[in-house]
Order: C-alpha cells, then sequence, then structure tokens
C-alpha cells in the first residue's frame, strides 16, 4: 500500500502518471478523501503526474490526537512530495485543500507553479459555527450532521437527481472518522489569511459555485479573487464539491489555467505536426509531406495548424473521444476515405471493435441504415487487415 510516514503519522497517497510530466496535487475537501477527484484524474493523467492522498484524519491516512492547523497540514504536504522526490508542482485543493494551497503558497513558494483554490476562503464562517459543529459529532458521531453537510456538498438538483457522487459522497461522510474529522474543523475554525492573502504571487485560479451555500461569492472567493494579485475566476453553477456537481466545467477549467494553448501560429502549427503524428502515425503523415506541392503545401499547413493544432490539442476531450467524432461525422457526410483512414489508425491505437459498432448502430438510426452499411463493410474490411494472428472473429 502507498504510505509515507512523516510528521509522526502515516500518509495515503497516490501516485499516477508518467515521470517526467509537470506533477499536480489534488487536496481535498474536510470530510471526505483523495477518492473525491476520482472524476478529473482519467482525464489528467495524459498531461500530468498526479498526486492525491488523504489528509490526516480522513481516509487511510491516520489520525493522530488532538486539533490540527492548517500549517500542520501543509508542512504534511511538503513533507510528502519531499518523500516521492516532488521538488515543483502545481496545488490544487478545495475547500480545506483550498486552505491548505494558501498556506504553501506563502510559506512554500519556491514549490508551487500554480495553485487552484476552489470553493475556498480566508476565512471559513465564524469560531462559533465550528465549535457548534464540533459539539455535535462529539455528542452523535457523523450521523448527527450528515444531512446537514450533504445539503451544503451538492444542490437540493443534485440531491433530488440521485446523483451518483452525492450518493458515495454520504458514505464517504459516514464513514469519516469522528476524532479526525473534529481535528480538521479545528483547524478551519482557526484558520484566518485574510491579511496574507496579498502575499500570494504564484498564478492562480480562483473556483466558486453559485449554489454554494458553504463558501458563497460574496465573501469568500471574491475576496480571494480581490486580494490575490492576478488571480483568475471561474464561476460555476454548482454547489461546495463543484467537481462533483460539474466535473466537465470543473475540469475546463483546469485545463484552461494549467495548459494554455500556444500563443503563435509557428507553435501551433508544430503542436499540430505532434498531435497529427500521434494519431495518424509517422508513416502518413511523411507520406503527407512528401506528396504535398507548392499548390497544396498551404492547405497542409491549413490542415495541420488548425485541425491538429487547434481542435485535436485541445485537453477537454480526450484522443479517443475525438477520433469517434470523427468517424460518425464522417460517415454521416459519406467522406468515406477519411472514415476508412480513421478506422485503421483507431484500431492501431485506442479503438475497440466495440466502438466501431456503436458508432455505427448510431449512424443507422441518425443518418440512415444505407450510409451504417457502408460503414461496417469498410470498418470489417480494415478490421480484418488489422487482424493479428490469433485473433478472435467477430
Amino acid at each position: 500500500m502507498p504510505f509515507v510516514t512523516t510528521n509522526h503519522a502515516r500518509t495515503f497517497y497516490r501516485l499516477e502518471g508518467n515521470e517526467g510530466l509537470p506533477v499536480l496535487v489534488l487536496s481535498h475537501s474536510i470530510g471526505v478523501d483523495h477518492g473525491m477527484w476520482e472524476p478529473q484524474v482519467r482525464d489528467l493523467l495524459p498531461h500530468f503526474q498526479v498526486l492525491r492522498y488523504d489528509t490526516r484524519g480522513h481516509g487511510a491516512s491516520d489520525s493522530p490526537p488532538g486539533e490540527y492547523s492548517i500549517e500542520q497540514l501543509g508542512r504534511d504536504v511538503l513533507a510528502l512530495a519531499d518523500a516521492l522526490k516532488l521538488r515543483r508542482f502545481a496545488f490544487c485543493g478545495l475547500s480545506m485543500g483550498g486552505a491548505i494551497g494558501q498556506w504553501l503558497a506563502v510559506n512554500a513558494a519556491d514549490r508551487l507553479t500554480e495553485l487552484v483554490l476552489a470553493n475556498s476562503s480566508a476565512r471559513f464562517g465564524t469560531p462559533e459555527l465550528w465549535s457548534t459543529r464540533i459539539q455535535a459529532v462529539q455528542k452523535g458521531g457523523m450521523a448527527a450532521i450528515v444531512e446537514m453537510v450533504m445539503q451544503r456538498f451538492f444542490s437540493a438538483k443534485s440531491l433530488a437527481h440521485s446523483n451518483p457522487f452525492a450518493a458515495s459522497t454520504r458514505s464517504l461522510l459516514l464513514g469519516t472518522g469522528p476524532a479526525g474529522y473534529i481535528s480538521c474543523c479545528a483547524a478551519l475554525r482557526d484558520f484566518d489569511f485574510t491579511e496574507h492573502l496579498p502575499q500570494i504571487k504564484i498564478p492562480t485560479l480562483v473556483i466558486t459555485g453559485d449554489k454554494d451555500v458553504s463558501t458563497p461569492f460574496a465573501g469568500n472567493g471574491e475576496t480571494l479573487f480581490r486580494d490575490i494579485v492576478g488571480a483568475r475566476l471561474v464561476r460555476l453553477p454548482a454547489a461546495h464539491l463543484s467537481n462533483l456537481e460539474t466535473p466537465r466545467s470543473f475540469l475546463a477549467a483546469l485545463f484552461s489555467f494549467l495548459k494554455p494553448q500556444a500563443a503563435t501560429s509557428q507553435d501551433v502549427l508544430q503542436a499540430g505536426f505532434e498531435i497529427r503524428r500521434a494519431v495518424l502515425g509517422d508513416e502518413h503523415v511523411d507520406r503527407a509531406i512528401a506528396n504535398s506541392t507548392a499548390f497544396t503545401e498551404d492547405f497542409q499547413n491549413l490542415v495541420t495548424q488548425y485541425a491538429w493544432g487547434s481542435i485535436w490539442r485541445r485537453p477537454y476531450l480526450d484522443a479517443r473521444t475525438r477520433r469517434l467524432l470523427v468517424l460518425s461525422t464522417m460517415a454521416t457526410l459519406g467522406r468515406w476515405e477519411e472514415f476508412r483512414m480513421h478506422v485503421s489508425k483507431g484500431l492501431m491505437h485506442d479503438l475497440e471493435l466495440c466502438d466501431l459498432k456503436e458508432i455505427l448502430l448510431q449512424t443507422a438510426i441518425y443518418a440512415g441504415v444505407p450510409a451504417a452499411n457502408t460503414g461496417f463493410h469498410i470498418a470489417e474490411q480494415e478490421i480484418e487487415r488489422n487482424r493479428e494472428p490469433g485473433d478472435s472473429h467477430l
């Protein structure tokens, strides 16, 4: 099991992705664990080495007795990064995780490349609010606050429509150890970073939820955005756990901030050639370049720069999804040469037979049986051509 013992406590973590990629640390809210980030991780991994961890008092990490502080939780992050030999990293924290991020940005600025503060604040309510919550948990355990917290974590619409993330979050909340939860409540009770915000010089993105009653924009995200010099702001139609209520929009905000598009046309063209080679293969691209003439060269550059360098390079959809969209569009329009090429190259990379079948069944319903019939015929030809000895038949 991936544990690191630092600062007299054992921390559970997951480090995923390829070495050499930029590192992104994800820090969760109070009352849940590192699994909160599951909706984003798959799409982040092609671009980042992702470190998730359970804050002390939560999940599989230890819950040492006594009250915690945000400084202590921040030092846990630094110790974990040191143990894993991660010198610099981007940090994204939601709620309590955002408080940890603020502390890191002031006290360990040389370690951070970027900072994302989601549904967070420089000061989380009043000490009385946290004292009341602590007393409730002391008397009745996590069951005493679960309904109240769930109504803050998720909007009424999400709860009414049985959002699956809401169901799993409720289970996590109930399974959180009361002692560890109370210790982190004390950390948030005592946290007030209002006067320190102007010291944050790290490029910062503030994400807020328009339905968030725990850290509403007024007095919370508004303060972070106003007092952190150069901060950017994204407002989502979500409650407190915005990454679970609007997972795709949250991911898009991360990508827009952490992976901005290349600025110059030459950069875009170069990036386009890299993506084009990754999707279609070196042989195809080399042949296209070799066959270009003075008459067609500008067209080749147009396709490479805008189709591959601008659209295919956008991180919001993965390459498999974009290829499926291309196949559906090409079948619908009867662009069979392009369809055949993407079937062939897709089978060499990330497409499976079930993907092709579903696309063509969808085409049959929305674009007509004749188009799907031609598509199935071409797909079978390419499946046979790409079949290796020993592969089963359809």
